[in-house]
């Protein structure tokens, strides 16, 4: 299937943070994730504003920028991206403290 990449938003723990996001930064987010929604996989890999990056420490898990402050943990599952969290500090995203 050619097109945009699906979204999976789903998962609670995402849900969760996603919903407690102030009006400005569910904005920016929603404009993240209509922008994905549009964009093939070789699109989303070299944005150089969503910056797609592996977890070392989690194969298969990924992080992307959702808004300026926010990063988003996901998995790629064919033509599903897979929201898993959200995190506003850049280094618990990357699992570190």
């Amino acid at each position: 299937m050619t097109g945009g990449v699906r979204l999976d938003l789903n998962f609670s723990d995402f849900q969760a943070q996603l919903f407690s996001l102030d009006a400005d930064e569910l904005r920016q987010a929603v404009k993240t994730l209509r922008k994905i929604s549009v964009l093939g996989w070789h699109q989303v890999y070299t944005d150089h504003g969503l910056k797609w990056e592996e977890l070392k420490s989690m194969k298969g898990r990924f992080t992307i920028r959702v808004t300026r402050r926010c990063r988003a943990v996901v998995t790629r599952e064919g033509e599903f991206m897979r929201f898993l969290a959200l995190h506003f500090d850049h280094d618990s995203a990357y699992g570190r403290k």
